[in-house]
């Protein structure tokens, strides 16, 4: 098509006084002169209109079928309903209400049938200036776009960021990271409204604010959601901002970034501020915050009250020492996996740290609610867990605290809790225990001493007792056992088994197996040093963390290495409990222990009625028997049967058997009609401290057998 070409057009010419605009309709004056001019108009291959007082009053036949209307839907038009909008990348007004007499070129939007915007161009022409009545001729295309005009288009195409131009409520202009970020092309956004096409349904009166913020503060920034084609939600920052023209604002552009990556991030670093990272349980943080709520909500309402529940796994630390750290990973998983299918919906669990959990149940009433989850969560936990195809048994101590009068704050809760924990792992483990006054005064006792096991491991103040290993019918000693322990403030002695325990649970058996062993070699060099013909074997207790423990023989290797120390005069203790719970293992620890030239024996036999086939497997020298055993000696019954057949079975298979715990002459005289040839208890020998067991040492024997 042909465009007009300015003050010399005909159109032009037309406008300065040809066509009579008195007429105050939508169409020209009914005269011969006006129908002919209609006629020339409506013949023309572009878009004329003549515009009255900022309407359009006159659209020839091209711009009615433009439109898309006829003659008589035609209608009077503000200019800015009909040619809106500037081209993408252009400078040039808006709207068509200035101008001059000479013309004036223009690029604007028109909104075509089927409601598809046309960009358009042309020259807009003031015939009376007073009474504000010109003629607008334009065109579809025809002329290639100044080049600031493509510049400027082809910047917009480029940024990363979506981009938007809108105007009066229909969108203009789309560029291409608009189309890659809500599927929309601009083809389809063209002519629509924002609102409709990427608002979701929740945040429309988020559009309308921003408008508002755009108009009195000039521009607006927020982060928020759009949707996309699909109906996704894609987190964007959005940045408002007025489209201007000659000072005024004619319009909206929005620029929108993706910060979905950043969200992500946000929300992952959020939840790991508040989860603990392998399990994806709460943390104590937040747990602690839950209950302070609960807490509050039961001083409101009485009838409604909460609890804890404190665990501690059973054997974690043991997985951990034997299987790794991986293993132990694993069994924290599934240990939370366990929390969370034994908990009700408003409950909720935490990992406090280590194998420590927590479980806030609430909205209960009474205890009972409170023993009915706990019993649900050690059933849950009393299953084995299985370890890279290992099934092992862990458990759980439990322990129990209702909130009530004295629970101030969240932290006694939670304290009283791990009181009755405590008190659930004295026992055994494997159970749960509910907290009450009693309980707190001996929970309190025992942390008072794992206090004084931990300084007195700090300042080297332990202290060994010796009981003699001897033959029961000459008397000769063949060792000494050490048994740890110290002296309290009253001039006591404190139980070697109470200190052991407390040791093993506090995770200070390892520390305290290190240095007992470091005591007793340097004891065993020093005693050699002093009476060089005195025949001296020191035996040391093992716990299971100590006889697991990665760094045993390692540690054995270079205290004998610094003390000087002979190996063979060495006698390590193992529990049957500690080999029963993995044999494999417990034959490997063994063997690197015997090829250190040291000496092993098997520890409380007969406990658990562990294989008899250990007799064979192990590489041991010595069984010392349960003390159980040694008691039912001068008793009539199964277990004197057994003990009667161990006896015999370990002569048969070259092994030395011990009788622990001889208490009674009748014990001792029983033992000596079956054979047995060791023994030790509190009838042979009471307890020596290092001067008498020297002493006894350097006699070679009892001074009369019993």
């Amino acid at each position: 098509m042909n465009r007009t070409t300015g003050p010399d057009s005909r159109f032009g010419r037309v406008g300065q006084g040809a066509i009579p605009w008195e007429a105050k309709g939508v169409n020209l004056p009914e005269n011969s002169d006006s129908a002919r001019q209609r006629e020339i108009l409506d013949a023309l291959p572009v878009l004329v209109f003549l515009e009255r007082a900022g309407k359009i009053v006159f659209a020839n036949a091209e711009a009615r079928q433009t439109l898309g209307l006829t003659e008589s839907e035609w209608v009077e038009r503000p200019v800015e309903d009909v040619l809106w909008g500037l081209f993408p990348g252009t400078a040039e007004p808006q709207t068509l209400l200035k101008g001059s007499r000479k013309g004036s070129p223009f690029h604007a939007t028109m909104p075509a049938k089927g409601g598809k915007l046309q960009p358009v161009e042309g020259t807009y022409c003031i015939l009376d200036a007073e009474l504000r009545e010109a003629v607008i001729v334009a065109h579809f295309g025809g002329r290639e776009r100044a080049p600031k005009s493509r510049l400027m288009e082809d910047v917009l195409a480029s940024i990363p960021e979506a981009v938007a131009i809108e105007h009066d409520n229909h969108v203009l202009y789309t560029n291409p990271a608009f189309t890659q970020m809500f599927g929309y092309t601009a083809e389809e956004a063209s002519g629509g409204s924002l609102r409709e096409l990427i608002v979701p349904e929740t945040r429309l009166n988020e559009h309308a604010t921003l408008a508002k913020a755009v108009d009195e503060h000039g521009s607006a920034t927020v982060e928020t959601v759009r949707a996309n084609k699909q109906g996704e939600f894609v987190d964007v920052s959005l940045v408002s901002a007025p489209l201007l023209v000659d000072g005024a604002r004619v319009g909206y552009v929005y620029t929108f970034r993706d910060i979905g990556d950043r969200k992500h991030t946000e929300e992952s670093l959020q939840h790991d501020a508040m989860h603990d990272v392998l399990t994806g349980l709460a943390n104590r943080a937040v747990f602690m915050d839950r209950l302070g709520q609960a807490m509050a909500r039961r001083l409101r309402r009485p009838e409604q009250s909460c609890g804890v529940l404190f665990l501690d796994l059973d054997r974690f630390k043991e997985v951990n020492d034997v299987l790794g750290h991986a293993a132990g990973d694993v069994v924290l998983v599934a240990a939370a996996d366990r929390l969370r299918a034994a908990l009700r919906p408003h409950d909720s669990a935490a990992r406090l740290g280590g194998d420590e959990f927590a479980i806030l149940v609430d909205n209960i009433q009474n205890i009972g609610a409170l023993e009915t989850v706990a019993r649900r969560v050690q059933a849950e936990m009393s299953r084995p867990f299985d370890i890279f195809g290992h099934f092992v048994q862990a458990g759980a101590s439990i322990g129990a605290a209702l909130a009530g009068p004295d629970h101030v704050t969240a932290d006694l809760l939670v304290r009283d809790a791990d009181f009755a924990m405590y008190r659930a792992k004295q026992s055994g483990g494997g159970r749960y225990e509910i907290f009450d006054k009693h309980l707190e005064v001996c929970v309190s006792s025992q942390q008072e001493r794992e206090r004084e096991l931990r300084y007195r491991l700090e300042k080297r103040l332990l202290d060994f007792r010796y009981q003699p290993i001897c033959r029961l019918q000459t008397g000769k000693v063949e060792a000494l056992e050490c048994l740890l322990g110290w002296r309290s403030g009253d001039g006591t002695a404190d139980n070697f088994a109470d200190l052991l325990a407390v040791a093993e649970e506090t995770g200070l058996s390892v520390t305290l197996g290190r240095e007992t062993m470091e005591a007793v070699c340097w004891q065993l060099r020093s005693w050699h040093n002093t009476s060089p013909s005195a025949e001296i074997t020191l035996s040391i207790n093992l716990t299971y963390k100590q006889f697991y423990n990665v760094d045993l023989v390692a540690q054995l290797q270079r205290t004998l290495n610094a003390s000087g120390a002979d190996p063979t005069k060495i006698l390590f203790e193992v529990p049957e409990a500690v080999v029963n719970e993995s044999p494999d293992a417990a034959v490997a620890v063994l063997q690197r222990l015997v090829d250190c030239r040291v000496r092993v024996a098997l520890d409380e036999f007969g406990s658990s009625l562990a294989p008899l086939n250990h007799l064979v497997r192990l590489p041991i020298e010595m069984v010392k028997l349960d003390a159980k055993l040694t008691a039912a000696a001068n008793s009539a019954g199964r277990q004197q049967a057994v003990l009667d057949s161990l006896l015999r079975l370990g002569r048969t298979l070259g092994v030395h058997v011990v009788a622990q715990g001889i208490e009674t002459p009748e014990q001792l005289r029983a033992l000596a009609r079956m054979g047995c040839e060791l023994g030790q208890g509190p009838l042979l020998s009471p307890l020596l401290d290092a001067p008498q067991a020297l002493a006894l040492a350097e006699r070679g024997r009892l001074t009369a057998a019993k």
